[in-house]
């Protein structure tokens, strides 16, 4: 239930792997696609393995799920508003989706990042829709813990979590996932599971976010961070990460927040660590309009800014949650004139971007800001009398070069 950035990855390793798979998503557009062989989103390896698959006739999508014997839920789970509340819409409406194929026996596994008791929920729903199966069905929760770019080999390799809402429910998981996943599956319950991959995320967020806050105290002390942050880690206990624009992606930006808004009195650090990552992104921008407004007062007029990725890390074309794109959507409404550079998208327009390759925006740009550390840009030999702004150490600090 869902083909995006995991569900689809996840479909197409099990049908190698010899199950039948079909992959259900509420979108024609991707659901012809992938019966096409071919994929809507950018992974390595994946749409070679889509292709073999579907023209071996193991996978196939469809707009309505189909009697099976495992269902498994990978669709998102977003928050909504300023107070960042759970939305658990697209879990629910899978479950419903799903509850008229349900027979008994069956297993429903939800990999959605999802609030600590969301799988008892679902469970309930589905003994209210389906009251004739007498709660003879397993459940289960699995959270997938994949880095973008390297899912395929992760889905197989990393070790798994896995809760279900009794042993025969934890076990029937279990023996599932064994089909496709080489690394260590460990027995929990549901609820364990479910808070496991919210402080994954939570704990990558607290550790960015002291990096962030490193790089806001070096550049009022007047000092290089990424020389700061090299030092340090030479310490054999001190590990600190890469400062940035912010964090995004579909799960550190957001899964956080899930724990905070169940237990906000508990997660006073958990908050403190989402604002930080959050106001970074604000103070690039001030950064930015800093230095713009510095070269129109020496120039007379507006500068052309380029915005050196969009993309929520290197290397990928994913631009859920993005900073680096929330800072060149606030400096453009702002009214400046901003050429954006991003390698891993196709085409030469983004929604109200007009992309442009790297050489064309380092010719026509006055100020640039590296917002994503994308290979392309590391070490880049940027055009003498331009204003540069790196916020991501493509070009500031590479110590023996």
């Amino acid at each position: 239930m869902g083909l995006g950035y995991i569900g689809l990855p996840t479909s197409a390793l099990m049908a190698s792997k010899g199950l039948r798979v079909t992959g259900v998503d509420v979108n024609p557009r991707v659901v012809e696609t992938v019966n096409r062989g071919q994929i809507h989103i950018v992974e390595p390896d994946l749409e070679g393995l889509v292709k073999k698959v579907t023209e071996a006739g193991m996978l196939r999508a469809a707009l309505e799920p189909v009697s099976a014997d495992v269902f498994v839920v990978a669709v998102p789970t977003p928050t909504r508003g300023d107070e960042h509340i759970p939305d658990l819409s697209y879990v629910e409406s899978a479950v419903r989706n799903l509850a008229p194929q349900l027979q008994k026996g069956n297993l429903v596994i939800i990999e959605s990042t999802s609030p600590v008791g969301t799988t008892e929920k679902m469970a309930a729903l589905l003994r209210e829709l389906r009251p004739d199966l007498n709660g003879d069905f397993s459940m289960a929760y699995c959270p997938e813990r994949v880095l973008p770019g390297r899912i395929l080999y992760e889905l197989q390799h990393n070790d798994r979590a896995i809760g279900g809402l009794d042993e025969v429910s934890t076990r029937k998981a279990i023996d599932f996932y064994r089909h496709f996943v080489r690394g260590n599956l460990y027995p929990t319950n549901a609820r364990t599971a479910e808070m496991v991959k919210l402080v994954e995320n939570a704990s990558r967020d607290v550790q960015i976010a002291f990096a962030n806050e490193l790089s806001l105290i070096s550049d009022a002390a007047g000092i290089n961070v990424w020389e700061l942050i090299d030092l340090a880690n030479k310490h054999p206990r001190v590990n600190i990460l890469r400062p940035g624009t912010g964090v995004g992606g579909h799960c550190i930006a957001i899964d956080p927040w899930f724990i905070v808004h169940d237990y906000s009195e508990q997660a006073r650090l958990i908050r403190t660590a989402r604002q930080i990552n959050n106001y970074k992104t604000l103070w690039v921008v001030e950064k930015i309009k800093n230095a713009a407004l510095t070269f129109e007062m020496e120039h007379g007029r507006k500068p052309v800014i380029a915005a050196l990725g969009l993309a929520f890390k290197p290397d990928i074309d994913d631009l859920r949650e993005s900073p680096a794109l929330a800072v060149a959507r606030m400096l453009k409404a702002e009214g400046m004139d901003v050429v954006a550079v991003e390698p891993n998208l196709t085409g030469d327009s983004y929604e109200e971007f007009r992309l442009a390759d790297l050489p064309t925006a380092l010719q026509q740009a006055d100020i640039i800001a590296f917002l994503v550390a994308h290979k392309p840009f590391i070490g880049l030999e940027v055009p003498a009398g331009k204003t540069v702004l790196d916020f991501v150490n493509a070009v500031s600090y590479h110590p023996g070069k």
